[in-house]
């Protein structure tokens, strides 16, 4: 593997994106409620924001290891994770409320697992 320390870093990033994006989301309860008043627009202004780093951060990730650790973990949507990041980037003032609601209580759960497993894999992490 590339420099580990890289990698570890990488990981750290992603994990704090990712529990940025619980906290945040933690009191909605519908997509409805992000567009139900301008604190929920910021809201959903946030989480996409911390969307695209974990997103660009994955695909740094997946540089520096060659393909390979991301690989290891088949069980997450790789691709997905990081091509929202593209989907946020470019196409922001049609982002679907809908989309980001769904990644955030069905596809994050399992990212974070995911790279925590990464990080106990490495050596860097609690058992």
């Amino acid at each position: 593997m590339s420099d580990p320390a890289l990698v570890r870093e990488i990981l750290a990033q992603i994990l704090e994106g990712a529990a940025r994006i619980e906290r945040r989301f933690a009191p909605i309860q519908s997509a409805e409620d992000f567009l139900a008043d301008d604190a929920g627009l910021d809201r959903l202004d946030a989480i996409c924001m911390m969307l695209i780093a974990v997103g660009e951060s994955l695909k740094n990730l997946d540089k520096v290891t060659g393909g390979e650790l991301l690989g290891c973990h088949p069980q997450v949507d790789w691709a997905g994770a990081k091509g929202i990041r593209d989907v946020i980037s470019h196409h922001y003032f049609h982002l679907d409320a809908e989309v980001v609601y769904g990644v955030c209580r069905e596809r994050l759960p399992g990212l974070i697992e995911a790279v925590k497993a990464m990080r106990r894999e490495l050596g860097d992490g609690p058992p």
